[in-house]
């Protein structure tokens, strides 16, 4: 990262040296304009352009993050940076927070069309679809790392390094699927070993042999959109994600319910749609970067090179352990949601799905960040690096205040989205879905803060210490402090709520202050 900035100084004249040029009169040794005055014109000329080269050069240096004359000046450049950075970083972000949500409304989809099969099918999908979650989410998020290599050679102008980068995250993708297809086939009956009814089980098996089939779509899928996220290019995810939604309520009514004489499949059915689903996805957008990318195609039958895999893993294992810690304390909340009660579980349920619909606003401005940084450090530009870090992590907090107040003061608006709020039935879940939503007022403001700088981190290649600092933060203190708070000090449900706030909290401001911290350094 460092050598950028310095070829950068190399080929700018520096400050120092034009301000003696400008002096002394330059090379021709004539006397110079301080001795001439104003009446020789060639002197005069001259001083002119050396003038300009050295407000040039200063422009350089000021946007370069060289050390400045005056604090005030550094305050104004990196104020008129962010300001630049601004609308280029919600330009990238916004089709990716519309991405994630149709990602999530394929989920939904699935839950409202399988909820006509039955309960125990919906049991069933709740159980399947939540394995398949985690272990894909959780094995594909090595191949994040994809989006911070291409993003930095973006900005050092090396689109050939950016493509080698997405191309062995797609041989990488493909030597993980098929152990990952066999661990979800023999993953069905371990959930009965672990407990589980043995009917919900038995549909949840059915269901994990039928999506299984996807893996190999989402596995090429996520490499190839971590380049386009990379290169700044997201408006076509979004467009293919939402087609997504579409095929996906298609192929379940043809699957799930037999319609245009395709079979009656059931739960089965649906975790055949959702293959499809991901395989078009995959193939949609292996086309379009193939169109996209003539003269450096990443889909192309070339060598491996064992040492850009080994990239590729080196900085992606953190990322996905940082994924699997995150999945997991969320996971094991709703577990012991369900030792307290059952309203309790129904209304963090309400809660937990509300919030997480308004996160992928900041989810995308965070991986919008982790491009804008990588661009940053790509072109040796430490301020931009800043302004970046700065402007994603600022319109999070921005973002998650608006839906924080919203959280706050109508919470029972919300609610009655999920829950005919006039039957007496649903008052206690009600009332705890409303003190979970209020306790998610404060969630939303550290949730949004966290996940922006980890994105502004991944930027700097930085994935090893976030990932030992979310260990700390959300499981030592954020699941320490919540089972305390809810069963040592008797809070129960809120308990828990307070204490995913703390581990939330807690990451925000020690990433936070990391990435301050790897900013300086960087030029």
């Amino acid at each position: 990262m460092g050598s950028a900035p310095a070829s950068r100084a190399a080929r700018t004249p520096s400050a120092s040296s034009t301000s003696s040029e400008l002096s002394s009169g330059g090379t021709g040794g004539t006397g110079g304009v301080r001795s001439k005055g104003l009446g020789s014109t060639p002197n005069w000329s001259k001083a002119v352009r050396v003038a300009s080269t050295t407000m040039t050069a200063r422009a350089t240096s000021l946007s370069m993050g060289s050390r400045l004359p005056r604090a005030g000046a550094y305050d104004v450049a990196m104020l008129t940076a962010c300001r630049r950075e601004a609308p280029t970083l919600v330009r990238i972000a916004l089709p990716l927070a519309l991405a994630q949500m149709a990602q999530n409304g394929m989920g939904l989809v699935d839950t409202l069309m399988v909820g006509r099969l039955g309960p125990a099918d919906l049991a069933g999908i709740a159980l399947g679809s939540m394995s398949f979650f985690f272990v894909t989410i959780v094995s594909g998020a090595t191949l994040f790392a994809v989006g911070p290599l291409v993003a930095q050679a973006t900005g050092a102008a090396r689109p050939g390094e950016a493509a080698e980068a997405a191309r062995h995250g797609v041989v990488l993708g493909a030597l993980m699927a098929l152990p990952l297809m066999l661990l979800l086939w023999s993953l069905g009956p371990l959930l009965g070993v672990l407990g589980q009814d043995a009917e919900i089980a038995g549909r949840a098996t059915g269901y994990l042999r039928a999506v299984l089939w996807g893996v190999p779509g989402f596995m090429l899928f996520v490499p190839l959109r971590a380049f386009l996220e990379g290169r700044g290019e997201t408006r076509p995810i979004m467009l293919i994600a939402f087609a997504g939604i579409g095929v996906n309520v298609l192929a379940n009514n043809a699957l799930m319910f037999g319609r245009w004489g395709f079979p009656a499949l059931g739960l089965v059915g649906t975790g055949y749609a959702t293959a499809i689903v991901y395989t078009l996805m995959a193939l949609l957008l292996a086309a379009y970067v193939r169109w996209r990318e003539p003269q450096h195609p990443v889909l192309r039958w070339a060598r491996v090179q064992r040492a850009r895999v080994a990239e590729v893993v080196r900085l992606g294992w953190p990322i996905a352990l940082t994924v699997g810690f995150e999945t997991g304390l969320f996971a094991t909340t709703a577990f012991l949601m369900g030792l307290v009660g059952q309203a309790e579980l129904a209304g963090h349920q309400v809660a937990i799905q509300t919030v997480s619909f308004t996160f992928m606003i900041p989810l995308g401005l965070g991986i919008a960040t982790t491009a804008r940084v990588g661009h940053a450090v790509g072109r040796g530009d430490p301020l931009g690096v800043r302004a970046a870090g700065a402007v994603g992590m600022g319109l999070s907090l921005a973002v998650m205040c608006c839906t924080a107040l919203l959280y706050w003061t109508v919470p029972h608006l919300i609610i009655g989205l999920y829950l005919d709020l006039r039957d007496p039935a649903n008052a206690g879940v009600i009332a705890f879905a409303t003190a979970f939503l209020r306790i998610g007022a404060m969630f939303q403001l550290v949730d949004g803060l966290q996940v922006s700088a980890i994105g502004a981190l991944r930027g700097l290649r930085d994935t090893r210490v976030p990932m030992l600092i979310t260990l700390v933060s959300y499981w030592l203190v954020g699941m320490g402090s919540g089972v305390y708070l809810a069963f040592g000090l008797g809070l129960e449900g809120a308990g828990l709520w307070y204490g995913l706030v703390a581990g939330l909290a807690l990451a925000a401001l020690w990433l936070t202050r990391r990435f301050v911290m790897l900013a300086r350094r960087v030029g």
